[in-house]
């Protein structure tokens, strides 16, 4: 195969838009139904992304956690989980984190300028993959396509969100809305400060709305902006 595969940026965030409060520990958002929405979309998709920042702090698994749906992807002829990726300038990467150690295959995207010392750093735990002097998000994508990417699920953080979404590389944008209210100003945010196509009067075409536990879903389709 070869092409960028579908991109789906995954999110659950606070009322007031925030994807955790201030504090060292992170917030749980969403309710046990919307986690378990989650697992159903990461069993569809072929491979899961996280940023760097978002390894270093939340240092998640990124696993299919339901045993049924690792079973039909068995039976289906791919792996019980999806690739992970994660994309970093830095070679800053801690070898001893359990996002290394659990699951199948991953992946890193970085600078040329940081591939030497990640390979060092990651010792065989990752493929480390330079895609040019400054991170290149069309040569990630491209990158994943020719690797048997056809959908890939993007789970954060806000840097990731935000550079996908202002260049136009979002096919799919889920939000959980979970009733809470953060109210913090060091919190992250869904989305930071962007050029985003047709700038702030453009509307994304709402896909579908559903209730999971006390959550809102809410699916809309980037691409699909209209005045």
């Amino acid at each position: 195969m070869s092409g960028r595969p579908y991109v789906l940026l995954s999110a659950a965030m606070s009322v007031d838009g925030r994807l955790d409060d201030a504090s060292p520990d992170r917030l749980m958002l969403s309710s046990p139904e919307d986690f378990d929405r989650v697992d159903a979309v990461r069993a569809s998709c072929d491979a899961l992304l996280v940023g760097a920042s978002t390894v270093r702090k939340d240092d998640p698994r990124l696993l299919v956690g339901d045993p049924g749906r690792r079973a039909e992807r068995v039976a289906r002829g791919r792996p019980a989980h999806p690739l992970k990726v994660t994309v970093t300038a830095s070679p800053r990467l801690d070898p001893g984190l359990r996002f290394w150690h659990c699951g199948g295959a991953k992946v890193v995207f970085t600078v040329d300028g940081s591939v030497r010392p990640l390979r060092e750093a990651l010792d065989g735990l990752a493929e480390v993959i330079g895609v040019g002097p400054e991170l290149d998000w069309t040569r990630v994508l491209e990158e994943l396509g020719r690797r048997g990417v056809e959908r890939l699920m993007v789970e954060g953080g806000t840097s990731v969100h935000t550079q996908l979404l202002a260049l136009d590389l979002a096919d799919e944008l889920q939000v959980a809305v979970a009733p809470l209210l953060v109210g913090q100003e060091g919190a992250p945010r869904l989305v930071g400060g962007g050029d985003f196509p047709g700038g702030p009067a453009a509307r994304m075409r709402l896909l579908d709305v559903k209730v999971a536990g006390d959550a809102v879903v809410l699916r809309y389709a980037p691409k699909e902006r209209v005045l």
